[in-house]
């Protein structure tokens, strides 16, 4: 009989075809030689069956009915993708040993799992593990084949994961959605990705913009001119900045302090998918899916790069060869002008920035391979380029620099000049173009307290020399006007720098350590995550930034209220991922793990069953945004369990008895009128009062002055009496800056300060 062979997907198994048995006979849905038939998934052929597989009742969704656990998980196959499991099923029978050749990583090891569960095949299992898809790779891995066993407490993780996300997502969505009438998707990685979105929109809104002064002083001293800031508390008053500059300018002084001292920059590290992906965003304007597409068409189709859906900057010892052999192949292409510049003695066994073992799990850094890269789209070469850079940039020096720190004392007041002196370019010579030019950037540093503190740094090619013992002459001093900047919104590059790092922030230490490898999600599905959040209407694109949505804001505060808040911390899923990992390596119990995650299902609806309803308002968005939450909600049991929309879903929201708590669904602030002791609730158009039918006729109108007014801006109104400083639109058309302020306790007219 035959060994069968099944890839991931269809592309995997041509490759694998071509390497180990290239005359066998191509049919559509397999290849089929002498000794192999090869065969594919296409991707997840199976998934964990709906709640209604085990109980009609839950066809209809109601809240009464929570939580779902079953003892055991039923799986049932894609109906799109039935006919490939037919055709697996069918091969199987003519074979007696299998080769598991999916994804080598988690996901891989799960696919394969549920066929072999769902079909059960009882063939012993070959597992092949590579990180590229060239021909050589391919049979190296053929001939160290090892059993599929090793990698059991692997497949246990896989498992664990998913199920524990159905359990999640499942129970969490469908209780949120049957409480409140609206279809709200919860998740234990989405959500809290959704919180710190939430988080720092609040921030942002809440940020209140101080004006302050700035002095820079320019100086002369034989033949060198330089800049230099004023150094002091910061100064709120234009005149007592005005006074300093009046006071230094065309004035003789001296060098108070002056160092020197040289410094080198080594090359960034090599790429792992996160780190692809928010530098893909930055640099390109990707998404983080169109970078995971883009880099595992590299991968499967092209052949041009090692395994991307890694989480690892470093590589083993026997991949030093390997890059060696990779810029040799380089020699031949458009990177041929750096490949003769490399110095291969940078690349080492013993250079811990590029080899560290230790730090390499299931696959090593991101690489070129040795294969020519022929026939790629612009936005493949695009990211090809980037890989192959970094990958060059191992290969070269660091860039070397002088770092001039001067304090300059005119009339003693000190003034304080950074200068970055380039000496050579070193690795930075491949990234010539996108070099900054020269000239003064501003840079963030901590203080001595642990603030951050902005500092002017000029980085300059001609080399800066100073007398620290000569006099020197202020020729000019400027006042310059700032403002303090509230907190950036996220783009797709830095949400995925903030889902890595998720966790750093965590007061307990030892929570903090035991996070410090995991953060949220794998780099395999946190693209898939930002897309979900868009999908759902929780999050929305304004250019490059990431915005929340009102149902999305509603989302956070109602699961919040609802006292499991932890379901929007980055502390439970990344103590999950690190768990998972532990069962990975047989350090942890998948059972206990389980149990734990089956406790807090069932928390999280007993909880929910507690609060109050949510008024319908809090939900509103455009229809376009509500569609396509509508339709990617469904598919409930995938990637922490969307909850699923149909007629009878509605219907057993709809039927859901109410239930009371202490929540005050749409609060924003108490109402500023004198007495009234109502509570500013949002309605169509403005922000009214609870005690209207009372006589209370305070309102803030949602459009003034040029802006739709924020919950946040409101609430500042109603507390503090003003906003902070915005971009207003005055009566007259023209356009100013200043504070919205509440002119009138009693009616809520504003005005603008």
């Amino acid at each position: 009989m035959k060994t069968l062979i099944i890839a991931e997907k269809p592309d995997m198994g041509r490759n694998i075809a071509a390497a180990i048995d290239p005359k066998a006979k191509n049919n559509r849905t397999h290849l089929e030689g002498e000794k192999y038939i090869i065969t594919w998934a296409i991707g997840h052929l199976i998934g964990l069956a709906e709640p209604d597989a085990y109980d009609n009742r839950y066809k209809k969704w109601n809240i009464y009915d929570l939580p779902i656990i079953p003892s055991s998980f039923k799986l049932v196959p894609h109906k799109n993708t039935l006919s490939q499991l037919k055709v697996i099923a069918d091969l199987a029978k003519r074979c007696d040993q299998l080769i598991n050749c999916c994804d080598a990583g988690r996901e891989g090891q799960y696919i394969f799992s549920l066929i072999q569960r769902h079909l059960k095949l009882v063939q012993p299992v070959k597992r092949l593990w590579i990180s590229d898809l060239t021909p050589e790779t391919i049979r190296k891995g053929f001939d160290e084949l090892k059993d599929e066993s090793v990698h059991a407490n692997l497949t246990r993780a896989a498992r664990a994961r998913s199920e524990a996300d159905w359990l999640i997502g499942m129970n969490g969505s469908r209780a949120f959605t049957t409480k409140h009438n609206v279809l709200m998707s919860v998740g234990r990685v989405q959500t809290p990705v959704l919180a710190l979105i939430y988080d720092r929109q609040i921030q942002i809104e809440a940020f209140s913009s101080l004006k302050f002064f700035e002095v820079e002083g320019q100086f002369q001293q034989t033949g060198t001119a330089y800049s230099g800031i004023w150094q002091g508390d910061r100064i709120t008053e234009q005149s007592k900045a005005e006074a300093i500059a009046a006071k230094v300018k065309n004035k003789a002084g001296k060098i108070a302090s002056y160092e020197m001292k040289e410094t080198k920059e080594y090359p960034y590290k090599l790429y792992d998918l996160t780190l692809l992906q928010r530098e893909a965003n930055g640099k390109l304007g990707f998404s983080a899916k169109k970078t995971l597409d883009t880099a595992q068409a590299l991968y499967e189709k092209h052949k041009v790069i090692s395994y991307p859906r890694t989480n690892s900057n470093y590589v083993t010892e026997q991949n030093i060869p390997e890059m060696h052999q990779a810029l040799s192949a380089l020699q031949y292409t458009e990177y041929k002008q750096w490949v003769e510049k490399a110095d291969r003695s940078f690349v080492h066994k013993g250079n811990k920035s590029i080899c560290n073992p230790a730090k390499v799990e299931d696959h090593h850094a991101i690489l070129p391979t040795k294969r020519t890269a022929k026939g790629l789209s612009p936005d493949e070469q695009k990211l090809y380029d980037m890989i192959v850079r970094r990958f060059l940039s191992q290969f070269f020096p660091p860039a070397q620099y002088k770092l001039h720190t001067v304090i300059t004392d005119i009339e003693q007041e000190l003034f304080k000049t950074n200068i970055k002196e380039r000496i050579s370019l070193g690795w930075k010579e491949l990234y010539a173009n996108d070099q900054t030019k020269e000239g003064a950037k501003r840079t963030s540093k901590k203080s001595k307290e642990g603030k951050e503190e902005e500092e002017t740094e000029e980085e300059v090619m001609e080399p800066f020399h100073i007398d620290k013992d000569g006099s020197v002459q202020c020729s000019e001093a400027i006042v310059k006007e700032k403002d303090t900047q509230p907190p950036k919104h996220y783009t797709e590059g830095t949400l995925l720098k903030a889902m890595e790092s998720a966790g750093k922030q965590i007061e307990d230490e030892d929570v903090r350590d035991a996070m410090k490898d995991s953060g949220l999600g794998t780099p395999a599905t946190r693209a898939a995550t930002i897309e979900r959040l868009k999908n759902v209407g929780y999050i929305e694109m304004q250019g490059k930034r990431i915005v929340i949505t009102k149902k999305g804001r509603t989302t956070i505060e109602l699961i919040r209220a609802a006292g499991v808040e932890l379901l929007t911390s980055p502390e439970m899923t990344g103590m999950w991922e690190r768990r998972l990992n532990e069962i990975a390596r047989g350090s942890a119990s998948d059972e206990q793990f389980m149990n734990n995650v089956k406790r807090f299902a069932t928390m999280i609806v007993d909880k929910v069953k507690e609060q109050r309803q949510a008024a319908k308002h809090l939900f509103e968005q455009e229809e376009g945004q509500a569609s396509r939450g509508r339709k990617s909600a469904k598919g409930s049991s995938k990637a922490g369990g969307q909850a699923r929309t149909s007629k009878k879903a509605e219907s057993g929201a709809a039927s859901a008895p109410k239930a009371t708590s202490t929540m005050e669904p749409g609060f924003v602030a108490a109402c500023p009128r004198p007495g009234c002791g109502g509570s500013l609730f949002m309605g169509r158009k403005g922000y009214g009062c609870s005690n209207y039918k009372s006589g209370c006729g305070f309102v803030i109108w949602k459009e003034s002055f040029g802006r739709v007014l924020s919950d946040a801006q409101v609430r500042a109104l109603a507390e503090k009496g003003k906003t902070a400083k915005l971009k207003l639109e005055l009566s007259n058309g023209t356009e100013t800056q200043g504070r919205i302020v509440l002119k009138n306790l009693e009616t809520g007219e504003l005005g603008v300060e």
